[in-house]
């Protein structure tokens, strides 16, 4: 099957479909991975297989990693377009010990401190899942390890910050440190903005693509099939088994798990229609700093930097001396391509780095986040009389958590219990929004909101 042309405008609000075997964005990372790995071709003819996965991001592929590994069921991964086309290779490439947008102290005033801290050592234990992988693969995605540098841009954020740093240590046993603006110019990056920041010890920076290849070349090492150009049309369900169409043939499966991201079809199946918000993040990688711009820069360090906007920027220096930076953009696919979002990205890389004005920038994209309307992800079986499961988002925080979200699924796929199981990530379903059909006109005016209050004094 030939491969389509990368579609800049995809909206998954608005397309009926993520395409046909469509091309990757433009992206620095699947630029740098490397000759893409062997799959299975396009699904052709009527398939049976004991575990249908959706979607070949990085948590379908984990998915289909556990359930081989740990259960011996060897699943048929399908993907719209090409391997790990959506979120997982536009990503940030950011592992942190988080999933969703909460804090910790969000975390006890919604559900108490018991619940919050077995949720803590639920994502703790994620992002070990996701280094695990990284080893016993023996992938090589150019891991930056070291921690994770929450930065300051206001002095009120660093109280803030400060504040939720104080409640890792002393309820969670998170050993966090805030570190001076001094110090971070010391130690770490000479960032105009900086007041300040906050220092976690888990933080890995990755190569997304290189990351994604890799748990494929592990997922059909165990077994499993993946089929790229196999977007799923319709799934229907007979006598206990899902039929799942593709244009090539129809997969039936006893058990179907959804990983689809921000890049779910709206018809795909009722039980998420409207759960998941998709936003946009766009991302820039500049060419290789010089040395005279190293020194300028303070970039001693290669850990991965947030800053603390609600419409953040995340960055970091790569292995090959770049700078790799993304923030939130644009609302809608229609106007992506709009240069304005890229001058969003290139000023906020001259504000923090006054020193490289005028850089070349070498690559630019966007691509869509899942972010669930409270904020937190599910991995979740909506109907206990069907054998469907989903895990769904993260809110931007998924490259790490993503390999544990895929490691649950497989566990309830299985039909077999796990430590944290009764945790409200796993119980309940990704809620839905009264205002659904109106949620990007509140996204507008709620993001001139945010830029106002980020750029407050």
């Amino acid at each position: 099957m030939s491969i389509a042309p990368y579609d800049q405008h995809h909206d998954p609000l608005v397309s009926p479909g993520p395409g046909t075997n469509r091309d990757y964005a433009p992206t620095y990372w699947t630029a740098t991975a490397g000759t893409l790995p062997a799959d299975d071709g396009p699904i052709s003819g009527n398939v049976d297989a004991d575990v249908a996965i959706i979607g070949s991001g990085y948590t379908g592929l984990a998915c289909a990693i556990f359930l081989a590994r740990e259960y011996g069921i060897k699943a048929v991964v399908l993907e719209a377009n090409r391997v790990a086309w959506g979120c997982s290779t536009r990503n940030g490439g950011q592992g942190q010990n988080a999933s969703g947008r909460l804090s910790r102290s969000q975390w006890i005033e919604r559900w108490g401190r018991d619940v919050a801290l077995r949720l803590h050592a639920e994502v703790q234990d994620g992002f070990e899942t996701f280094e695990d992988l990284i080893k016993t693969g023996n992938i090589d995605c150019e891991p930056q390890r070291g921690g994770h540098l929450y930065l300051a841009h206001r002095q009120r954020m660093l109280d803030k910050i400060a504040a939720e740093s104080k409640v890792q240590n002393e309820i969670f046993g998170y050993k966090t440190r805030v570190l001076s603006a001094d110090e971070v110019r010391r130690d770490y990056v000479n960032e105009a903005e900086c007041v300040g920041a906050v220092h976690e010890p888990l933080g890995t920076g990755v190569h997304p693509a290189k990351l994604a290849f890799g748990y494929m070349r592990m997922a059909r090492e165990l077994g499993a099939r993946i089929h790229p150009g196999s977007p799923v049309l319709e799934i229907t369900t007979r006598g206990g088994v899902h039929h799942l169409r593709t244009p090539g043939g129809t997969v039936r499966a006893r058990a179907v798990g959804i990983a689809t991201g921000a890049y779910t079809s709206l018809g795909l199946t009722p039980f998420l229609r409207g759960r998941c918000m998709p936003i946009m993040s766009n991302s820039i990688v500049t060419r290789p700093l010089t040395d005279a711009e190293l020194e300028a820069t303070g970039f001693k360090t290669t850990q991965v930097i947030t800053d603390t906007r609600t419409l953040r920027f995340y960055y970091r220096r790569l292995p090959d001396n770049r700078v790799q930076i993304g923030s939130r953009s644009a609302i809608t696919g229609a106007d992506a391509a709009n240069q304005k979002h890229l001058q969003l990205l290139i000023d906020g890389l001259h504000r923090k780095f006054p020193a490289l004005k005028g850089i070349q920038i070498d690559y630019s994209w966007w691509g869509w986040v899942d972010v669930s309307h409270d904020m937190m992800p599910r991995i979740f079986r909506p109907d206990p009389t069907q054998t469907l499961f989903y895990a769904l988002g993260y809110g931007g925080n998924g490259v790490s958590y993503s390999a544990q979200a895929g490691r649950r699924m497989a566990s309830m796929i299985a039909g077999k219990s796990f430590a944290g199981q009764d945790l409200p990530i796993f119980t309940s379903p990704l809620p839905t929004h009264p205002f659904t059909p109106f949620r990007r006109i509140g996204q507008r005016m709620l993001y001139k909101l945010y830029q106002s209050r980020d750029e407050a004094a």
